[in-house]
């Protein structure tokens, strides 16, 4: 990096030197952009290198990068573009950025987009949260989603030498394996992720903007049967009918061996092979099966967006920097240092080296997004998909417990 203390010598003080170390009007001033980026989302290498790189090709320019933590980020990140000026550049989740462009406090950044970030080809699990009222404030960085990791040996002792490509054949090659001590599926009650998937996969949705006016819509034909998928495929294992994911983690059960799938995203894999070391050669890996073989489910799409606020005092040098790290060539560093999906379906070969990447960034092409109401983060703040979830598994009425779970959503959107 460039060394940031360097002051001018007294000895040459002269107008000349004055002006070069951007101390007199018009002097060619260094510019400073500061930029915050979310905690683990990017490596220290990666920074490293990228910052180095950076200002080694834009002189006069440097860059000032601030880690920040996930928790209390909404807050902080408001107050700032509410402010008198800064950040230049913000990382946000991807289903963050209709919070922050409720503001009106962002800059619009269509032009870019369509000009000289080619956002034909976004991922839409990034680009359609990031795009507001026919306007894009959030610039597409990188994703993630969810696919099947499973255990070789357990599909070998079944009978099954290939995964499976729809959904008819994943429950019945789930049905398969949940037996002889082992479970099918580890599937969590609550895992309201994997459900969007399957409600979406029917072409189905949580909720719809009716004329500015969101609703919840759990109760349509197409949603409740995309609950019906997940109920029988959760049946065939022994996971919580009143839990998350979360809890216990997912992945401390699939590593202790006797369970034949779990739907996660690749970084599962580390946390299984730190609890149990032996499973290393026998995790294979394919994109949760939708309806038809030509067809993946569709999935949730989780990830960041860069954003830059109105009030970024280096805008014009902010907008460069958001190209930079949008562009196919830091686009593939941070795909293959983090196993990360690059933000276009075209760069999706980039980790076809990394097998778990390559399966997740080829479903990522059916990737979603949560609703597009600045008020989704309070539905999922207390989120009402959970108890209906449990309600169902626990053979309560699906419509009627997915019309209760509706009337909270609306009501929560409408606030």
């Amino acid at each position: 990096m460039k060394n940031r203390h360097l002051a001018c010598p007294l000895a040459v003080a002269t107008a000349l030197a004055l002006a070069g170390c951007g101390m007199l009007p018009g002097g060619g001033q260094t510019k400073t952009v500061s930029i915050w980026l979310m905690r683990d989302s990017a490596s220290e290498d990666f920074l490293t290198r990228f910052t180095e790189a950076y200002e080694e090709e834009h002189d006069g320019v440097e860059l000032d990068i601030t880690i920040q933590d996930w928790t209390g980020i909404g807050k902080k990140v408001t107050e700032a573009i509410e402010g008198s000026g800064g950040p230049d550049v913000i990382e946000v989740g991807n289903t963050q950025v209709a919070q922050y462009a409720d503001t009106e406090k962002l800059y619009d950044l269509t032009l870019e987009s369509v000009r000289d970030l080619g956002s034909e080809d976004w991922l839409p699990g990034l680009a359609e949260p990031g795009s507001i009222g026919g306007s894009q404030y959030g610039i597409p960085w990188y994703a993630a989603n969810r696919i099947v990791i499973y255990n070789k040996d357990l599909f070998q002792d079944a009978g099954i030498d290939k995964p499976p490509v729809t959904q008819a054949e994943w429950l019945a090659d789930t049905e398969k394996l949940n037996r002889g001590g082992s479970q099918g599926i580890y599937l969590a009650g609550q895992d309201w992720y994997t459900l969007s998937g399957f409600i979406w996969d029917e072409g189905g949705e949580l909720a719809v903007d009716k004329g500015g006016e969101w609703t919840g819509a759990l109760g349509s034909p197409a949603a409740l049967r995309g609950m019906d998928f997940y109920k029988k495929l959760q049946s065939l294992g022994t996971g919580p009918k009143n839990a998350d994911e979360q809890n216990p983690p997912q992945a401390d059960v699939f590593a202790k061996g006797d369970v034949a799938q779990i739907i996660a995203t690749p970084s599962a894999v580390a946390s299984i092979l730190k609890a149990n070391p032996a499973l290393k050669d026998k995790l294979g890996y394919f994109a949760i099966p939708g309806k038809k073989a030509d067809r993946p489910c569709v999935v949730f799409t989780g990830g960041s967006d860069l954003i830059i606020p109105e009030n970024a005092p280096q805008r014009g040098a902010a907008l460069d920097v958001v190209k930079a790290l949008a562009g196919e060539k830091w686009q593939t560093e941070l795909a293959r240092a983090m196993g990360y999906v690059p933000n276009k379906k075209g760069l999706a070969s980039v980790v076809s080296g990394q097998e778990a990447t390559a399966v997740m960034a080829a479903a990522a092409a059916r990737g979603r997004a949560t609703p597009n109401s600045p008020q989704w983060a309070n539905v999922e703040a207390d989120n009402p998909i959970k108890p209906y979830m449990t309600a169902v598994l626990q053979g309560e009425d699906p419509k009627e417990a997915a019309e209760k779970a509706s009337a909270e959503i609306s009501d929560t959107l409408a606030e």
